[in-house]
């Protein structure tokens, strides 16, 4: 018998991580993306959790730790500059590790390359499904029929409003925004220390990355009217009218993300769906169920594409019992973090003053704590670090 085809629209995390798997299971993926190679730069991610099992299985933990960036603490700053704690961003014996979202991306596509077919500058705009297959017509490639179709492509997905309905039905604004620009190498003190500063409503992080400091703007502000995703003029408004008058090193940073042609900016937007397939159309990763400001969206696209593909392989003749049990499996992972949104925006993101002023204060008890702790250690007595932040997107 042929292999099953499975066409996997977006080439980022979870595309790649689900080729892989799916290839080693019995079937034949194809990863078409829009972009024309793949994406450079991009915030840093921490694989974590569920994600460093399928890491090490895949046998590219060894490559993640290579290629993982400098930070190894972060500095907590008030809305004054200065500093307030400071703390570790890994615990002892954790194997997390971060990297930049490009390189994970490499990585991962690395590892699926010589298995899957990948199809760069294309994308797809028009699915028809029956019983028996999915007809698929892309932008620029000829017209094709596969068993299944995967979107992986994020939150706009657009496997998402072809199969599924509009991104309005799905996703719920936050009423934040974040937005990204590369920096100067030497616009950094310490190569191995994330800067986080916070004034009502507003978060300024500076991070080194591994080579490329990043810029990490991340702030509340009303809807935007007319909000086009492609208006760059736009984009730089905002963010320099949402840091107006911010202190520290706030209007350097908004004069370099000015600067830069094609800087990153996004409204932070949580997706949820009441199912995740629809007939033989199935969404993976933030395109079936987004929840800003965890950090370990890329985490959960790792866990997810590794439970979709055992799930297809244990039912490989019954796609929607292997979509049902992967959903039941995986929605325990992404569920909760979704609930506990609103609890890590006020925790990150304080609105008012003296929401700032008690997150404030409970760092500053934390960073003692740590403190005393690394004392601890040094007499001989291990003691785990608290977990590290969240930071920007996933």
């Amino acid at each position: 018998m042929a292999r099953p085809s499975v066409l996997i629209v977006g080439a980022g995390i979870a595309g790649p991580a689900f080729a892989y798997w799916l290839a080693r299971r019995g079937f034949r993926p194809t990863v078409v993306e829009r972009a024309t190679e793949l994406r450079s730069g991009g915030s840093a991610v921490v694989v974590k959790g569920p994600a460093v099992p399928v890491a090490e299985r895949m046998g590219v933990a060894s490559r993640l730790r290579e290629v993982s960036t400098r930070a190894t603490s972060l500095a907590l700053l008030g809305a004054d500059g200065r500093r307030i704690a400071r703390f570790p961003l890994t615990s002892e014996g954790s194997q997390s590790v971060e990297v930049t979202r490009a390189d994970l991306s490499a990585v991962l596509h690395g590892a699926a390359a010589d298995d899957a077919e990948f199809l760069f500058d294309d994308t797809i705009t028009a699915l028809e499904q029956d019983g028996s297959g999915v007809d698929v017509t892309f932008r620029r490639a000829a017209p094709r029929r596969f068993d299944l179709v995967v979107g992986a492509d994020g939150i706009h997905s657009t496997v998402r409003r072809l199969a599924f309905g509009p991104e309005q039905e799905f996703a719920t604004d936050l009423g934040m925004y974040n937005a990204t620009v590369p920096l100067e190498p030497g616009a950094i003190d310490d190569p191995h220390e994330m800067v986080m500063m916070t004034a009502p409503g507003r978060m300024l992080v500076v991070h080194p990355s591994r080579e490329t400091p990043l810029a990490i703007f991340t702030f509340r502000g009303p809807r935007i009217d007319g909000y086009d995703r492609r208006d760059t003029a736009l984009r730089k408004r905002v963010v320099a009218e949402a840091y107006a008058g911010v202190g520290w090193r706030g209007s350097e940073l908004v004069d370099a993300y000015r600067k830069h042609p094609a800087p990153f900016f996004d409204p932070l937007t949580n997706v949820r769906l009441d199912s995740w397939a629809r007939g033989r159309v199935a969404l993976l990763g933030d395109a079936a169920s987004a929840a800003a400001l965890f950090g370990d969206g890329s985490s959960l696209a790792m866990a997810g594409a590794y439970t979709l593909a055992e799930a297809l392989a244990a039912h490989p003749r019954d796609h929607a019992r292997a979509f049902r049990a992967y959903e039941s499996a995986h929605r325990r992972e992404a569920d909760p973090r979704q609930r506990r949104v609103g609890l890590v925006a006020a925790v990150l993101v304080p609105r008012t003053r003296w929401g700032l002023a008690m997150r404030n204060t409970v760092g500053r008890a934390v960073g003692r704590a740590v403190g005393r702790a690394g004392r601890t250690t040094e007499r001989g007595t291990a003691v785990s670090a608290p977990p590290s932040p969240p930071c920007g997107i996933s």
